[in-house]
């Protein structure tokens, strides 16, 4: 099991996505999407344009990882917002959305997979302190890190499990209500 963990420029809902019981992360950090397996944590901290440093805005343990196409035509993630990719005989189309542009196609695509978690905890504009001892996991600048002890990320999750409820708890930060969403932000 591994932990991976960035640092959120942006918290739109769009990825992660943290809407109908699932939090799923299927554009942006391709290089995350392409070596995560399952059973590993990817986390999100927040930045200076966000809720702040030294916060968590997500938590998700990856309890599946599949395709563009199979997640585009899989029932359960039909109206989602990030889901934008899928195959029309060998070219990927890209739906319209307001996040992601035919320039980020290529870079989307590049991380061939999309994690899907129903296991997570998602904070959003309601992020939290990350305590003092789990600060070695928080991210600075691009990219993200990956190499943590296996009795730090066991303790991370502990504390998390332990102090906080699982699933969507707030909110995101920069969400974009777009027309045909429901209360809770997910697409119709």
């Amino acid at each position: 099991m591994k932990l991976y963990s960035y640092v959120m420029v942006s918290d739109t809902g769009f990825a992660p996505n943290p809407f109908d019981g699932f939090c799923t992360l299927a554009c942006c950090k391709p290089n995350i999407r392409r070596t995560a397996s399952v059973d590993d944590w990817i986390v999100g901290t927040g930045s200076n344009g966000t809720v702040g440093n030294d916060k968590l805005i997500y938590a998700m343990k990856v309890t599946e990882k599949t395709d563009f196409d199979i997640y585009y035509h899989d029932k359960r993630f039909h109206n989602r917002l990030d889901n934008i990719y899928f195959k029309n005989k060998d070219n990927w189309i890209q739906k319209e959305n307001p996040f992601h542009h035919e320039k980020d196609m290529d870079h989307d695509l590049s991380g061939k997979y999309v994690l899907i978690s129903d296991d997570f905890f998602y904070f959003g504009k309601d992020a939290i302190e990350i305590p003092e001892k789990f600060w070695e996991i928080i991210k600075k600048g691009p990219g993200h890190k990956c190499n943590f002890s296996v009795i730090l990320v066991n303790e991370f999750i502990e504390w998390l499990e332990e102090n906080y409820a699982c699933g969507k708890q707030g909110e995101p930060y920069n969400y974009i209500e777009e027309p045909g969403n429901d209360e809770k932000g997910c697409g119709v």
